[in-house]
């Protein structure tokens, strides 16, 4: 497979949250702010990034009665790793992600990538699905973060966009307004897709 096509289909025609819509639990729940999408977006991908090396490379040892659990076993190790970084380096984003990190173990991304392609495809193609589906999920997360802080705070990345005449449109920040947002941002996706076809 044509490793460009790799990278890119996790970014736009595959994309986990846009497309696929996988991961939404995180996806709906921390995204109030770009920065908390960034955070769990970056913490997925270097789990989804590292479980597939791992994968990849004893795949051929792995009796296949207890794939599941022992990549199971696998992705929670990295949780765990990434977990403790953010606890001890990033702890302010530790706090705002707080049980939405333990549970990327159980995130239908990282464990579907294992069982559809890093059991089955080599390490470096396995790294670069990785690198595209991580990508994919970042931006997406980055993207729903930034519309539901700039409509629901007026800010982007914390950063003041208007003035003080600015009316916040409260509801995107409360859970009403990640559905709200990505139900428009779906539509439009969609719509501008089917354009194209």
């Amino acid at each position: 497979m044509n490793k460009f096509i790799l990278i890119t289909k996790g970014i736009i025609k595959e994309n986990p949250v846009f497309r696929l819509l996988l991961g939404l639990c995180p996806t709906l729940a921390v995204t109030t702010e770009a920065r908390n999408g960034l955070g769990m977006g970056l913490a997925t991908a270097a789990v989804l990034l590292c479980s597939n090396i791992v994968i990849a490379s004893f795949k051929n040892f792995i009796p296949n009665k207890v794939r599941i659990p022992v990549f199971i076993v696998v992705i929670a190790t990295f949780v765990t790793i990434v977990e403790m970084l953010l606890h001890a380096y990033f702890f302010q984003l530790y706090k705002v992600l707080g049980l939405f990190i333990p549970l990327i173990v159980v995130n239908c991304i990282i464990l579907g990538r294992a069982e559809a392609f890093a059991s089955k495809n080599t390490i470096i193609d396995s790294i670069l699905d990785a690198i595209g589906m991580g990508l994919g999920f970042t931006l997406s997360l980055i993207l729903l973060g930034a519309v539901r802080e700039i409509l629901g705070n007026g800010t982007c990345f914390g950063f003041t966009l208007f003035g003080d005449g600015y009316v916040p449109f409260i509801i995107m920040i409360l859970p009403p307004g990640a559905f709200i947002a990505l139900g428009i941002m779906l539509a439009i996706i969609n719509k501008v897709q089917g354009a194209h076809s």
